[in-house]
């Protein structure tokens, strides 16, 4: 699973983000919090992303 883009939905309390593949199929989808979303989003995706 190698992603290629990521799309964050932005909202007061809680994001909306996912990851597609070179194919453009989302392989990665979360619903997470203000605190949480930036340290979840470096854990997954590659440098370069």
């Amino acid at each position: 699973m190698k992603i290629i883009r990521v799309g964050v939905d932005l909202a007061k309390s809680v994001f909306q983000v996912h990851g597609v593949d070179r194919y453009e199929k989302v392989v990665w989808r979360k619903k997470l919090s203000r605190a949480e979303w930036l340290s979840a989003l470096l854990e997954t995706i590659e440098p370069g992303c």
